[in-house]
C-alpha cells in the first residue's frame, strides 16, 4: 500500500522577507486596470476641496481608486468597503495598507466629490477612451430609467393637497380677521392685500388682539380665535409655504429626501401601480460606453432632452452630430432644438410606428391622410370638399414652449354619405386641428428614421442605453441609491457609471489580448 502525503503546512512560520502584495494580485486582474487609468488623471480639482490643516488627510486618490473598485465590484456601502480593505487582498494593495473607516469613504463620497468634481473625473477618463479609438463622441444613444431614492416610502407631500389645506386655512383667518374688525368698530380695509404670508397674518392678529385686550371689549371666542391664528395657525401656514417652495415646479417630494419626487416605477413589487420616491436618470452611450449622465425630477422623458444635450456640451464642447433616441423625446420644442444646433435627430415620435400601419395609411379621413393643397392653403376631404384655413390658436406646454395651432373648416357636412365615417362630432361641419411646424419636423426625422443609417440606430438602440441600464439594475443589483439629495445622487450614479465603463473597458481589453495571442 503507497505512503499518503502531504504538502507542509506552516501557518505560524515568521517569513524573513515579507512578500509584496502586489506580487499576489495577476497580472490580467481588473484591479490593476483600475489602479493604472486613476493614476493617469488629473484631480487637482479634488485635492483642491482640502484646506489643510490639523491632522494628516488621506490620500484621495486613494481613496477614490477604493470606492470606485468598490463600485465595479458591486460593493456600494461605505461599511462593506471598511470590511474588505481590511480582508481582501486586492483592496489592501489598491489603499496601500491603509485602513479608512466607513465614515472617511462615506464623507469623502458625499462631500468631496460633489459640485462637478467627480463629474470631471469622469469625462477624463471618458477622453481616454475617445483616445484609444473606442468611442468617438459624435454619436448619443439616449435613454432614462427611474431609480428609487434612499427616503423613506411614506413620506410624501403632494402639492395639491397642500394648496388645497393652505387655501382652506387662508379662507378660515380672513374670517377670523373680518371678525375681529367688526368688534373693533372698523371698516374692513378694502385696500388690504388680499395675498398674505404667514408672517403678515401672525403680525396683524397679534396686532388686533393687543388692541382687543387693551378694550376689554371683544367676546372671549374672538380673542380665542386670534390667539389660534398667532399661535396654531400662521405657523401651519408657514409650513404650507416651506413646502411649497421646496417643492417649486413639481407635484410631490419626499420629507426624507427633499431632493425626490415620487413616480411611478417598473420595479412595482405590489403590482398596484404605487407611487415611490425616485429619479429619473438620463444617460448617452455609445458602443455601450456611457460618455454622458444626469438627474431630473421630472417623470416623464420629454422636457429633460435639451438641458441633457446641454450639459453633454458643457463636458465636451461639443453635442457630437447624431441623437439616438425613443419616440418620448419627440416633442416639437426637441426637434427645433437639435434642428437649430445642426444635429441629425434619428429620434423617433409617439405616433411613428402607429403610422406604419396599414390600418391608419389606409384611414382617408384621418387629416395625416387628407390632400393639402399647400399654395392656397386648404384640405380636401374623401368627399372632395374643401376644408378652408378658419383661424390660429397657441398652446404652450408645461415647459412653457409656445406652439401655434391652424384650424380648417369645412363649408357645409349635412347629408354627406360618409359623416359618420368621418367624424362624430354634432357641428354640421368638421374642424380640423393642424400644427404645421411639428408636422415638417415630423416628416424630416421619419425620412431620417427610414433611411438606411435611421434602420441601423433603430436596430442598435436597444442593445445600446437599455442594456447598459439593465446590466447596471439587474447583473449588478444597483436599483436603490444609497445616498440622499440630488448631487450626492449624481455623484453615486457618476460612480457606478464609470465603474461600467471600466468593467467594459477591462473586457475589451482581455479579449484583445486572447485575440493576439491566438493569432501568434
Amino acid at each position: 500500500m503507497a505512503k499518503v502525503t502531504f504538502k507542509p503546512y506552516p501557518q505560524y512560520e515568521t517569513l524573513l522577507l515579507p512578500p509584496s502584495l502586489s506580487e499576489l494580485i495577476p497580472a490580467t486582474h481588473p484591479v490593476r486596470l483600475v489602479n493604472a487609468v486613476l493614476d493617469k488623471i488629473d484631480i487637482s480639482e479634488l485635492k483642491s476641496t482640502y484646506v489643510g490643516g490639523g491632522a494628516s488627510s488621506y490620500n484621495p486618490r486613494m481613496l477614490l481608486k477604493v470606492i470606485v473598485y468598490g463600485y465595479l465590484c458591486n460593493i456600494y456601502s461605505g461599511r462593506q468597503l471598511e470590511k474588505v480593505i481590511t480582508e481582501n487582498i486586492n483592496f489592501m494593495w489598491l489603499a496601500g495598507m491603509s485602513r479608512p473607516d466607513f465614515r472617511t469613504i462615506n464623507l469623502f463620497r458625499s462631500k468631496r466629490l460633489k459640485n462637478g468634481v467627480f463629474e470631471k473625473i469622469f469625462v477624463r477618463v471618458v477622453k481616454l477612451l475617445q483616445e484609444e479609438g473606442l468611442i468617438s463622441l459624435e454619436v448619443q444613444y439616449i435613454d432614462g430609467t427611474k431609480i428609487e431614492s434612499a427616503a423613506n416610502k411614506y413620506t410624501f407631500v403632494w402639492r395639491g393637497s397642500v394648496e388645497k389645506h393652505k387655501e382652506k386655512l387662508v379662507t378660515k383667518v380672513h374670517g377670523v380677521l373680518k371678525q375681529a374688525n367688526e368688534v373693533l368698530k372698523r371698516e374692513n380695509d378694502e385696500n388690504a392685500p388680499k395675498e398674505m404670508t404667514a408672517e403678515e397674518f401672525k403680525e396683524k392678529a397679534a396686532n388686533m388682539l393687543e388692541k382687543l385686550e387693551k378694550e376689554q371689549t371683544a367676546e372671549k371666542k374672538t380673542v380665542k380665535s386670534l390667539n389660534k391664528v398667532v399661535n396654531e395657525d400662521a405657523p401651519r401656514l408657514k409650513r404650507y409655504e416651506e413646502q411649497l417652495k421646496i417643492m417649486g415646479k413639481r407635484n410631490s417630494y419626499s420629507k426624507t429626501d427633499t431632493d425626490a419626487t415620487f413616480m411611478r416605477m417598473k420595479e412595482d413589487a405590489m403590482h398596484n401601480g404605487q407611487t415611490k420616491p425616485g429619479y429619473n436618470v438620463q444617460i448617452a452611450t455609445e458602443n455601450q460606453y456611457i460618455t454622458n449622465y444626469d438627474i431630473y425630477w421630472r417623470p416623464t422623458d420629454t422636457g429633460t432632452l435639451i438641458p441633457f444635450l446641454n450639459s453633454f456640451y458643457a463636458k465636451y464642447g461639443s453635442y457630437g452630430t447624431e441623437i439616438v433616441a425613443d419616440s418620448g423625446y419627440g416633442s416639437e420644442q426637441n426637434y427645433e432644438f437639435m434642428f437649430e444646433q445642426g444635429l441629425t435627430p434619428y429620434v423617433k415620435f409617439n405616433m411613428f410606428h402607429k403610422e406604419m400601419k396599414r390600418a391608419f395609411k389606409n384611414n382617408s379621413f384621418l387629416p395625416a391622410n387628407m390632400f393639402y393643397n399647400t399654395a392656397k392653403d386648404y384640405y380636401v376631404c374623401p368627399m372632395g370638399q374643401h376644408l378652408t384655413f378658419c383661424g390660429t390658436a397657441e398652446t404652450s406646454s408645461d415647459l412653457g414652449y409656445i406652439s401655434t395651432i391652424s384650424f380648417y373648416r369645412a363649408q357645409n357636412c349635412k347629408g354627406c354619405p360618409l359623416r359618420g365615417m368621418c367624424y362624430k362630432g354634432k357641428a354640421d361641419r368638421r374642424t380640423i386641428q393642424i400644427n404645421h411646424k411639428n408636422n415638417a419636423y415630423r416628416n424630416k426625422a421619419r425620412e431620417l428614421l427610414m433611411s438606411e443609417k435611421g434602420l441601423m440606430h433603430r436596430g442598435r438602440r436597444p442593445i445600446e442605453p437599455e442594456a447598459v441600464f439593465g446590466d447596471i439594475k439587474h447583473n449588478h443589483g444597483f436599483k436603490r441609491f444609497r445616498l440622499r439629495s440630488k448631487d450626492k445622487v449624481k455623484v453615486e450614479f457618476g460612480l457606478v457609471a464609470l465603474a461600467h465603463n471600466l468593467r467594459k473597458y477591462f473586457k475589451q481589453i482581455t479579449q484583445r489580448e486572447q485575440k493576439m495571442m491566438l493569432a501568434a
